[in-house]
C-alpha cells in the first residue's frame, strides 16, 4: 500500500505517537522530503515554471527539518505537539481535500485557506511608521460574539482550520461586555490553529505556560533587526523585553518564529549572518517573516521603504539563508515564488482581512474595504458574500492573469507579486472603480495624494526592472 493511503488512515493521535519517536520521525522526514518533491516537481498538477516547484518544495522541506530539531531539542513539549498533530494533521492535511473539493465543486475555485484579523486596534507600543497606527489611546475593538462567529464560520463554508491574528498587539484584545479575550477564543477554538503577531512584551512567563496548556497558538515576535534597530522603532527596552519572551515561550515549550519590518535603515542588518544566528540558533526561532515596510499607516513616507536594489540584495540573501542555513524565512513581498503570487482578496489557499471596527480589505496592507462584517450580518448574509464580491474578484483575476492560473511559460515576475505595492496603478484604479472606502485617515490621506501615486508607480517599475532579469535566469530557465 502506498505511503501516503497508509498514512491518512492513521489517527491523529497515532500519528502523534509516531512522531514523538526521534527513529520513527527521521524515517518519515525522509520520506515527507521525496513526496514533496514528487508531488511539487513531479507531479506538477497546476504545470508551474519546474524551477518554482522545486524552490517551494525546498521551503517546505526547511519547515519539517525546523519542527525536527525544536521537538528533538525540547523546544516543543509533548502537549504542544500533540495540538499541532490535531490540527494541521487532522483538521488541515488530512481533513481538508474533501471539505475544499466540495466547495470546488459548488463554487468552481477553491476557498481561501485563513483569514487575517486585527480584533483589537489598542497597542502598548508607539512604532514609527506602524501599518495599523496603534497606540495606547487606540479603543477600537471587534466584539468577541462577532470574532467567534468568524472563526467557526469560515471552518463551516471554507473548512479552514487556521487563522492570524494581528492588531494592535492581540495580547491586549478584551471584550468587556462578553468578559473574553484572546485565551477564550483559543480554547473554544481548539481545533483552530492560530498565528499571533505580537511585540512579545506582554508573552511573561503565566502567558506563556497558558499558550502551552492550549497548545494551538505560535507566536511571531516583531523585531526590527539588534538591539539598536528594535529600540531605535519600537521604544527603549523593548528589545530586552522580547528577549526575557523568546526564554519564556522556549522554556514553555511553545514554538515561535519572528516578523521582521524591513526598511531602508535596517536591512543591511536583518540580511547578517548574526541575524539569523541571534533569533534561530540561539533564541531558537521556528521560523521567520519579513514584512518589507509598506508607506501606509502611521506617517507614511516612500523614504523608508527599502530600495529596488536593496530588495533584489534581500532577495538573494533569502535565498543564500534558504539554502545554505535551512531556515524558514519567508519575504512577504520578495516570496512570491514560494506562494505562486499574490494570496490576497481571498485567493484559492490564500486570505482576506479583517480590522476591529468589522471592515474587510484584500490585505492588512491594501487598506481599502467596501464590506463590513456587522452589515453582512445584520443582512442574512455571510463571508462569502464577501469572497465573491466584484471588488475581490476583480483583483484575483488579477492574480489569475499575472501568473497564478498561467501556463508555465506565461508567468510575470513573482519576485514583485504584489498589486498594490508592485503594480500600483492596477490597485488604484480598482479601488477607484469599485469605490472601495479607506480603513483610516492616513489611507484616505494616500488616496488624494498625487505625489504617493507617482511614487508608488515608479517604484514598481524600479523593482521590476532589475529584479526581472533575476528572475526570468533563476526561476524560468530550465
Amino acid at each position: 500500500m502506498k505511503f501516503d493511503l497508509i498514512w491518512k488512515r492513521l489517527s491523529p493521535s497515532v500519528i502523534n505517537f509516531c512522531l514523538r519517536r526521534d527513529i520513527i520521525r527521521r524515517a518519515l522526514l525522509k520520506k515527507a522530503e521525496e513526496k514533496l518533491y514528487e508531488n511539487f516537481v513531479i507531479k506538477n498538477t497546476g504545470s508551474r515554471p519546474p524551477l518554482i516547484q522545486k524552490a517551494r518544495a525546498k521551503m517546505l522541506g526547511n519547515l519539517l527539518h525546523t519542527v525536527n530539531a525544536a521537538l528533538s531539542d525540547g523546544r516543543i513539549s509533548p502537549g504542544v505537539f500533540e495540538a499541532i498533530t490535531r490540527n494541521f494533521i487532522g483538521n488541515i492535511l488530512l481533513g481538508e481535500e474533501n471539505r475544499t473539493a466540495h466547495f470546488h465543486e459548488r463554487y468552481g475555485i477553491y476557498p481561501p485557506a485563513f483569514l487575517t484579523i486585527s480584533p483589537t486596534k489598542k497597542c502598548n507600543l508607539f512604532c514609527t511608521g506602524c501599518y495599523a497606527s496603534s497606540s495606547s489611546g487606540s479603543a477600537e475593538t471587534l466584539g468577541y460574539d462577532i470574532l467567534d462567529r468568524i472563526i467557526k464560520e469560515k471552518k463551516e463554508l471554507w473548512g479552514s482550520h487556521f487563522t492570524v491574528i494581528s492588531g494592535g498587539e492581540p495580547m491586549l484584545y478584551h471584550d468587556r461586555e462578553a468578559n473574553k479575550g484572546l485565551f477564550d477564543l483559543l480554547e473554544e477554538n481548539s481545533d483552530v490553529y492560530f498565528t499571533m503577531y505580537t511585540n512579545g512584551t506582554l508573552i511573561n512567563k503565566p502567558a506563556a505556560r497558558r499558550m502551552a496548556e492550549l497548545g494551538n497558538i505560535t507566536p511571531a515576535i516583531s523585531v526590527e533587526g539588534f538591539e539598536e534597530q528594535t529600540d531605535g522603532r519600537r521604544g527603549k527596552g523593548v528589545f530586552g523585553r522580547i528577549m526575557q519572551a523568546m526564554d519564556n515561550l522556549r522554556e514553555a515549550g511553545v514554538p515561535f518564529g519572528i516578523s521582521v519590518t524591513a526598511t531602508r535603515n535596517n536591512v543591511d542588518a536583518i540580511m547578517s549572518d548574526s541575524f539569523s544566528g541571534l533569533y534561530f540558533a540561539r533564541k531558537g526561532a521556528v521560523y521567520g517573516w519579513i514584512f518589507q515596510y509598506m508607506p501606509i499607516g502611521r506617517s507614511y513616507t516612500l523614504d523608508l521603504m527599502i530600495t529596488p536594489e536593496q530588495r533584489l540584495a534581500l532577495f538573494k540573501n533569502k535565498q543564500r539563508m534558504i539554502h545554505e542555513s535551512n531556515l524558514f524565512l519567508v519575504d512577504f513581498w520578495n516570496g512570491g515564488p514560494y506562494s505562486l503570487g499574490c494570496i490576497s482578496a481571498g485567493r484559492p489557499g490564500g486570505y482576506f482581512y479583517i480590522d476591529w471596527n468589522g471592515n474587510m480589505a484584500p490585505c492588512a496592507f491594501f487598506p481599502y474595504y467596501l464590506s463590513n462584517i456587522h452589515d453582512v450580518y445584520r443582512e442574512g448574509k455571510t463571508l462569502n458574500h464577501v469572497l465573491f464580491s466584484g471588488y475581490f474578484k476583480s483583483i484575483r483575476k488579477w492574480q489569475n492573469d499575472y501568473g497564478y492560473t498561467q501556463p508555465a511559460g506565461k508567468v510575470q515576475n513573482f519576485i514583485a507579486p504584489c498589486i498594490i505595492r508592485d503594480h500600483f496603478d492596477h490597485a488604484l484604479g480598482m479601488i477607484k472603480q469599485f469605490g472601495a472606502k479607506p480603513l483610516d485617515m492616513n489611507a484616505e490621506q494616500a488616496l488624494g495624494d498625487t505625489d504617493y501615486h507617482k511614487g508608488m508607480s515608479r517604484y514598481g517599475e524600479e523593482v521590476d526592472r532589475l529584479t526581472g532579469p533575476y528572475w526570468k535566469k533563476e526561476f524560468m530557465e530550465s
